[in-house]
């Protein structure tokens, strides 16, 4: 082997990388220690971005295409070198290939609760996953943050890297939107777009990276915010709480029988008899009660049971089939009158007679 066959096996000529892998995002070129010949061909296939490092320090990049390494296209390498009268002489450099396609279905999730605050309940922790795409558009920005010197960086190593710093991204953006709990936790489909343009710039700026894609396939949140989220959704579907109230009472009397439809229709009946014996004269100062209950009563329709003059919310609940904290909350906005003994709460027939007549 001649001298100049020598030296021309110490220069690098044609620059490319070939590999066609799916799952690496950059690759240093292995140049086996050797340099870069002026004139040298670099080869740069589609979605690929090739990146020269000298010294430490960022040089040229250059896009899909074939290139001559010469002066006029290799500016800031002629500087960072020095060369006073362009490129004349091989040098050493660093070379990195960027793998600039999309990249899909890559997976996100939260170790940890994320504390958000809401208008509603507070300060709330959920837990949250889903996937996302993403791609390089920032070499520089990528390979300092994010690949390093790595000879070889794959997506499986991006994963580990990028997993907390995509949570912590999607928290400071979720933080960021005030968007309420109760939207988190019903509507995650429509998040994920919602939130990209408060994700981006984030992870431009930090990673290099742009987020083509950000799916949230599901929020959880603590079981009794679940509770309250079912809550309100119950209260919309009943709508005013009055009439739901005299629904169920509606109810409970057309079904007759024990329980607590039996007991409303007995109170329904008993209450009547009650009205009609006042109108009549049936009590003190008229017509003795029994001989007006057995006139007004028809002979099919079983005696009523003595009922209390002051009724308590749970009575009243268990013979209209609802909860006791509606009847409370009817006595709480005024419809139904009520007395208070102590703490108790109770209330009168009379009170009742009209919430229902009204």
């Amino acid at each position: 082997m001649g001298i100049l066959d020598f030296i021309k096996g110490e220069l690098l000529e044609i620059i490319e990388w070939t590999d066609d892998s799916r799952d690496v995002l950059s690759h240093r070129f292995a140049d086996e220690d050797k340099a870069i010949k002026r004139g040298a061909q670099l080869i740069v296939r589609e979605s690929q971005v090739a990146q020269f490092v000298y010294v430490g320090q960022f040089g040229d990049a250059f896009g899909p295409g074939k290139h001559r390494l010469e002066t006029e296209n290799i500016p800031v390498l002629t500087r960072l070198e020095g060369w006073k009268y362009g490129f004349q002489s091989p040098f050493k450099c660093d070379v990195y290939f960027i793998n600039t396609r999309l990249f899909t279905g890559n997976k996100w999730g939260t170790s940890n609760p994320i504390m958000m605050r809401d208008d509603d309940f507070g300060i709330v922790r959920a837990r949250a996953f889903g996937t996302y795409d993403f791609r390089i558009v920032n070499v520089q920005t990528f390979l300092k943050e994010v690949a390093g010197s790595d000879h070889t960086f794959r997506l499986d190593e991006f994963a580990e890297t990028m997993r907390s710093r995509i949570v912590s991204i999607f928290s400071e953006a979720l933080a960021t939107s005030n968007v309420p709990v109760l939207d988190v936790a019903t509507k995650y489909s429509e998040l994920g777009d919602a939130l990209l343009p408060l994700i981006n710039p984030l992870t431009r700026a930090k990673y290099g990276l742009e987020i083509a894609s950000f799916i949230v396939e599901n929020v959880s949140v603590p079981k009794e915010v679940e509770e309250a989220i079912d809550k309100r959704s119950g209260m919309a579907a009943v709508g005013d709480l009055n009439d739901y109230v005299k629904f169920q009472m509606a109810e409970g009397m057309s079904r007759g029988g024990g329980g607590a439809g039996g007991m409303a229709t007995e109170m329904a009946v008993g209450l009547a008899i009650a009205q009609q014996m006042m109108q009549q004269g049936g009590l003190p100062g008229g017509a003795p009660p029994g001989q007006v209950a057995a006139a007004s009563t028809p002979a099919s329709s079983p005696a009523p049971s003595g009922l209390p003059e002051l009724l308590t919310p749970a009575e009243v609940a268990k013979a209209i089939g609802v909860s006791e904290d509606d009847v409370l909350a009817i006595v709480e906005n005024g419809e139904l009158q009520a007395k208070r003994i102590g703490s108790s709460v109770r209330i009168k027939q009379d009170d009742l007679r009209a919430y229902l007549a009204s």
